[in-house]
C-alpha cells in the first residue's frame, strides 16, 4: 500500500486525486492533507479518508478546525501556518507527496519532501520553473522520482518511457488555446468572468487565467525542458482545441509518438499514483469517430506574448524564469481581484523581466531573493499602468 500526502487537497487537482484514490481501495492510504483556509471542504475529506494529520496555512481557520476535531472526537492532528507544510511532508511513513498547491509557495515543501526521500507527484509547475535544476539535482542525489501530474507532461513522460533521451528530435507540447486563441476583439476589455470560462478544462482560477494568456503553456515549456533535460529550442507549442492529443514526441528516425485520451485530469493523476503500474479506471474511453476531427494551429506569439517571455526566460536561465513566474503570479492575482486589466498582466511581467539583474547562482537563496524582488517590483507597477 502506498501512503500519500496531498498538498492542496481542497483545490481542483486535490479533489480529483481523492476521487481517484477512493476508487482504488486498499492501494493508497491518505496520511496527510493540506489546504490554505478551506476547512469546510477539508472536514469532509477528514471524515472520509481519516488522515493522521493535516496542515492549514490560515491560523484562524486552523483553530476552528481544531475545535471541530475535538467536538467530533476526531484524532487527526491539525498543524497551522505555511511552515506546517514542511512538517507533514517529512512524516516517516509517507511514500509520496502530491503537490497541487498553486504558486512558488510550494517550493519549500517540495524540497523538504525530497530531502526525506519521498517520491513527488508534481502539479505545481511554479516550483519547477523557479528552482527546477536544484530540485532535479536534489531528487537524483536522494534517489527519488518526480512524476508529472499535468496532462501534457504526463503525456510526454509516457511517450518517452523506455526511449533514449539522446534520440529525441523535438517535443510537441499541445495547448487548448484557452478562450481567446480566436478572439479578435479588444483584449483590454476582457473580463474576469470571460477569462475563467475555459472551453475544455475545469481548473483553479490562477491556472485558468494562465491558460487564457498562454502563460501556462510557457511555464510548461520551461518545466518540460528542466524535467526531461531537453533544450527549450527543441520544444514546440501547438494549439489543439479538442485537447485529445495531450502531447507528442518526435524521434530522430521521424517517428512521432503521441498520447491521446478524453480530457480528464483523473487519468494523469492515476498514472502518477500507480506508476510504474497501470490500473483499470472508469475514465470514459476515447471514440475517435465521435471526435470526428482533430485541429492544430500554430500559436501567435505576438497575440500571446507570454509565450515569448517564457522562451526568453528559459534562454536567459538562472533567476529569470523565477522572476517571470513571480511577476505573473502577482499580476494574475491583481487581475482576479479586478485591480488591473487583462492586458496589464503582460505589461507587468514584461517590465519586471526587463528590469531584473540576473543572479548567476543556482542556489535556493538566489531563487527566494529573485522571487521576492519580482513580487515587490510588480506590485509597484500597479500604480503606474
Amino acid at each position: 500500500m502506498k501512503r500519500i500526502i496531498i498538498l492542496g487537497s481542497s483545490g481542483s487537482i486535490g479533489r480529483q486525486t481523492l476521487d481517484v484514490i477512493s476508487k482504488m481501495r486498499g492501494y493508497i492510504k491518505v496520511e496527510g492533507l493540506a489546504v490554505n483556509s478551506n476547512v469546510e471542504v477539508l472536514k469532509s475529506q477528514i471524515k472520509k479518508f481519516k488522515p493522521a494529520m493535516v496542515s492549514v496555512s490560515n491560523f484562524e481557520a486552523a483553530e476552528n478546525l481544531k475545535k471541530w476535531c475535538i467536538l467530533n472526537n476526531i484524532k487527526t492532528i491539525v498543524y497551522s501556518g505555511n511552515e506546517s507544510l514542511e512538517k507533514i511532508v517529512t512524516l516517516s511513513i509517507v511514500d509520496m507527496v502530491l503537490v497541487s498547491i498553486v504558486g512558488a509557495i510550494g517550493l519549500k515543501s517540495v524540497v523538504a519532501a525530497i530531502k526525506t526521500k519521498k517520491n513527488i507527484a508534481i502539479a505545481n509547475k511554479e516550483s519547477i520553473v523557479g528552482a527546477g535544476y536544484y530540485i532535479v539535482n536534489l531528487a537524483c542525489k536522494m534517489g527519488v522520482s518526480i512524476l508529472p501530474v499535468d496532462s501534457e507532461l504526463s503525456a510526454i513522460f509516457q511517450c518517452c518511457n523506455g526511449e533514449k533521451k539522446s534520440q529525441i528530435k523535438r517535443i510537441i507540447l499541445t495547448a487548448s488555446g484557452g478562450p481567446f486563441y480566436k478572439y479578435s476583439k479588444d483584449f483590454s476589455k476582457i473580463t474576469v468572468e470571460q477569462t475563467l470560462n475555459h472551453p475544455t478544462w475545469k481548473m483553479g482560477k490562477k491556472i485558468t487565467v494562465d491558460s487564457a494568456t498562454l502563460m501556462n503553456k510557457g511555464l510548461e515549456a520551461i518545466e518540460v525542458s528542466i524535467l526531461f533535460g531537453i533544450p527549450i529550442n527543441k520544444i514546440e507549442i501547438v494549439i489543439h482545441p479538442q485537447s485529445i492529443v495531450h502531447s507528442l514526441v518526435e524521434y530522430i528516425d521521424g517517428s512521432v509518438i503521441a498520447q491521446l485520451s478524453n480530457p480528464d485530469m483523473k487519468l494523469p493523476i492515476q498514472y502518477a499514483l500507480t506508476y510504474p503500474e497501470r490500473m483499470s479506471s472508469n475514465i470514459k474511453s476515447l471514440s475517435l469517430w465521435k471526435v470526428e476531427k482533430l485541429e492544430f494551429y500554430k500559436p501567435d506569439f505576438n497575440k500571446f506574448p507570454c509565450l515569448k517571455f517564457a522562451y526568453f526566460a528559459a534562454n536567459k536561465g538562472y533567476t529569470m524564469p523565477a522572476v517571470m513566474n513571480a511577476a505573473n503570479e502577482v499580476a494574475v492575482e491583481a487581475f482576479l481581484n479586478k485591480r488591473i486589466k487583462f492586458t496589464d498582466i503582460v505589461k507587468i511581467v514584461e517590465k519586471t523581466m526587463k528590469n531584473h539583474e540576473i543572479l548567476k547562482n543556482m542556489s535556493l537563496n538566489s531563487f527566494y531573493q529573485a522571487d521576492l524582488w519580482a513580487r515587490q517590483y510588480a506590485e509597484k507597477l500597479f500604480e503606474k499602468i
